[in-house]
């Protein structure tokens, strides 16, 4: 390699890349004792470079040598590794990594014959803190509780809304229609036991899941989630990931099932199937529904930090089963590198971000409308057969579900209604708040007799309605971003559904997070583990599937059983 030099000088060869007097110590001493070896000729290339690849990490090339020569190696590497941790940690790779880029940034500059270096622009401004080696993590961990502290507390008057429209206008005036036209009364209570009670449940969430795919859209819009995905990469790298890993991974907190088909774009086979093995872990908006509900119900002052809690664990389980994996099941499997190219910061498009959120929330909606009203049909049959069978408890979905129920009973939750809900959870995870709406709310309203509003009533109650909940969601949100200051005040009047005060008398608040937590880990949807097979087979899948249900009820005892013992039972 040679260099410019000034005009009408001769080129001079280049002087070879230097590195800190201490790693250049530490390449000098491994040089010396590859030297030795290399007298007999075991080593094909320059001990130098080899030198320096094993202190970067690369101990794949110790292969090169046989005992007894590796294990003397591998000491001589350990005590230089030793040696230069005290000065920079776990950074070594990154230090002589700068070194050559420093290089190649001085070569540069001599053959544009010294031309002043680039200003830094907005984004390299930017970088320089949320890429930043101790602030990028809290950073990241600070925007997803933003995230969710608006999903719980800026959509919570609009779930509100919903929520008092399906159960008071939309299920009076279906009442009156079928009872108009003659309707049998198991058809009436199919249609608003079942149908109204199961696909409404599910639509009530819908505000709160179109602000987080809003916010995850201007996340994404402008810049940010790339540099998330550089900031992860040194904590994946210790689960045997990189950041490449960590696209697919937020892509479940969407849905699990794209996020498996996403890992098609990981290289190493060892670091895909440990990727596919570990996104059932991340909450996927799904759940989202569950934790909102139960929120509600028990932690109306903090549910924000309940769900960001929840999503943490979720990662935090992640990484102690990805570290147990990846030192036993993929123990030999070589290390991945990130090369990806950061894009420019922008302001977020108000088009793309609306369009982004329009499309998910269709999807949601469709799915509401097939796959989970096809469940609903099926779950308010199983509960009304033998046909005509006037308790619930009677039924065979009942008997299927209290065959099971004490299992969970050490998880504070052992009654046959919610283990139910998580039966049908297995369908789809919406089907969880689905299904208990129809076994509490749909139980207990066919025995009340509701007074009947007007029509007009009625009316008032929709359009009056939501222009409250629009003027409450506005409070919220200035409240929400302006962190410790106090703008309005707060009357906490009212923000209980149906569903959420019947909660209130079947859990307490540890049985309540206990259920939160089975949720948050338990086996995802069949179309999740149907990719899983797809992608990785039979094997992966059932072992996915059997760390899914210890994990999930051996944390669940745990935390009710915690909760008993600091009296939260």
């Amino acid at each position: 390699m040679k260099t410019l030099n000034a005009p009408g000088e001769a080129l001079k060869p280049t002087t070879a890349i230097t590195y800190n007097p201490d790693i250049e110590a530490e390449i000098a001493c491994l040089t010396e004792k590859l030297d030795a070896v290399n007298a007999s000729g075991q080593i094909p290339v320059s001990p130098r470079w080899l030198a320096i690849q094993l202190l970067e990490g690369e101990d794949s090339l110790l292969t090169l040598f046989a005992e007894p020569l590796r294990s003397q190696i591998e000491a001589a590497l350990a005590e230089s590794r030793t040696r230069l941790q005290v000065n920079y940690g776990e950074d070594v790779d990154l230090a002589i990594t700068d070194a050559r880029y420093t290089f190649v940034h001085d070569l540069a500059q001599k053959a544009l014959g010294g031309a002043p270096p680039p200003q830094l622009n907005f984004s390299d401004r930017i970088d320089r803190v949320v890429t930043d080696k101790w602030l990028g993590i809290p950073i990241f961990l600070a925007l997803m509780y933003l995230v969710f502290n608006l999903v719980q507390n800026v959509a919570a008057p609009f779930l509100d809304y919903v929520d008092g429209v399906i159960s008071g206008p939309l299920t009076h005036w279906v009442t009156a229609v079928l009872t108009f036209l003659h309707t049998p009364d198991w058809f009436i209570s199919l249609i608003t036991d079942g149908i109204m009670a199961g696909v409404g449940g599910i639509l009530v969430f819908l505000p709160g899941l179109l602000v987080m795919y809003m916010a995850l859209a201007v996340l994404e819009d402008s810049g940010y989630l790339a540099r998330a995905a550089f900031v992860t990469d040194r904590f994946m790298s210790k689960l045997g990931l990189h950041g490449r890993s960590f696209v697919p991974m937020i892509l479940g907190f969407g849905c699990n099932v794209p996020a498996i088909y996403a890992t098609r774009t990981i290289e190493s086979r060892s670091a895909r199937l440990l990727t596919g093995l570990l996104i059932p872990f991340m909450s996927c908006s799904a759940r989202m529904p569950v934790y909102v509900i139960f929120g509600l119900a028990f932690f109306p002052h903090n549910g924000d930090i309940v769900i960001w809690s929840l999503y943490m664990l979720g990662l935090i389980v992640a990484a102690l089963v990805g570290i147990a994996l990846s030192r036993t099941v993929f123990k030999n499997s070589p290390p991945g590198l990130l090369l990806m190219e950061m894009p420019a910061y922008r302001l977020p498009s108000l088009k793309r971000v609306m369009s982004y959120a329009w499309e998910q929330s269709v999807s949601f909606v469709r799915k509401a409308g097939t796959f989970i009203l096809a469940g609903t049909v099926i779950f308010w049959l199983l509960l009304n057969l033998p046909w005509g069978v006037s308790n619930p408890r009677d039924s065979y979905f009942s008997q299927v579900s209290g065959a099971i129920a004490p299992v969970f009973a050490p998880a504070g939750f052992g009654e046959w209604e919610p283990s139910g809900a998580l039966l049908t959870g297995l369908l789809a995870k919406e089907m969880v708040v689905s299904t208990l709406s129809q076994v509490y709310v749909g139980e207990t309203g066919s025995g009340n007799s509701v007074p009947q509003a007007s029509f007009a009533e009625d009316i008032r109650q929709i359009v009056f309605g939501f222009g409250a909940a629009t003027w409450e969601a506005g409070k919220q949100l200035l409240e929400v971003l302006t962190p410790g200051i106090t703008l309005f005040t707060n009357d906490d009047g009212g923000g209980d559904t149906a569903l959420t005060t019947i909660l209130q008398t079947e859990f307490t608040p540890a049985s309540a997070f206990a259920f939160l937590v089975f949720v948050l880990l338990y086996v995802p949807c069949i179309a999740t583990v149907s990719a899983q097979i797809q992608e990785f087979g039979w094997q992966w899948a059932l072992l996915s599937v059997a760390i899914m249900l210890v994990v999930p009820w051996t944390l669940a005892v745990l935390v009710y059983q915690g909760g008993r013992l600091l009296g939260f039972a």
